[in-house]
């Protein structure tokens, strides 16, 4: 799929401005910071059952009621705010997910007392790149992965939720811990940094 600059880029890339930008400077990208990956694996699960853009025009509200998504602020929050929360238009009013996102801070902070960090741990279930084959279409590429079940498995042991195969595979391909953009994209191959516009 080719955009009005000449790129090749990945099929689902190309339906709203909105995903261009998310695709072309983020999505595949490597994150770092302990908020940075809360952040995404919050959306992650928020966007579950919904469509990714929903999700993507909400995120700076997302950001602003999650405190940033500092686990530590997150963690402290009570019943009162996640009533309050459920009342805020400008997010996904979902009870299920919001008190899922406390009790993951909550687990984020269990985690780092126990000496482990969650970018480090999440990092630690990524597939070794030379066992995996780029996808040639979107066809190709799986819903989930053994990496991303195990991931799942080990998440849910620690306490976390709204943390299915699926969506830690979306979490891995979303941070760059699998690089499944299409063979014909112009970010395939990339090591996290955009490479400079063809010429002309």
């Amino acid at each position: 799929m080719t955009a009005p600059d000449g790129r090749g880029r990945c099929d689902w890339a190309l339906s709203a401005p909105d995903y261009v930008a998310y695709h072309d400077d983020e999505w595949g990208r490597p994150v770092h910071g302990t908020a940075a990956w809360f952040e995404r694996m919050v959306l992650e699960g928020f966007q579950s059952g919904l469509s990714w853009i929903v999700i993507l025009r909400k995120r700076p509200a997302f950001r602003e009621v999650f405190e940033g998504f500092d686990p530590e602020r997150v963690a402290r929050f009570d019943d009162g705010d996640v009533a309050r929360l459920l009342t805020d238009a400008r997010i996904v009013r979902n009870r299920q997910k919001i008190e899922a996102t406390v009790s993951n801070a909550r687990a984020v902070l269990e985690l780092a007392a126990a000496g482990e960090d969650l970018g480090g741990f999440l990092a630690s279930f990524a597939p070794d790149p030379a066992t995996r084959t780029r996808p040639a279409t979107l066809a190709d590429v799986p819903a989930s992965t053994p990496e991303s079940t195990a991931l799942s498995r080990a998440l849910k042991k620690r306490g976390f939720r709204f943390v299915g195969p699926t969506t830690c595979y979306a979490l891995m391909q979303a941070t760059g811990l699998v690089d499944d953009h299409v063979a014909y994209c112009w970010r395939a191959g990339g090591d996290g940094t955009a490479p400079s516009p063809p010429p002309g």
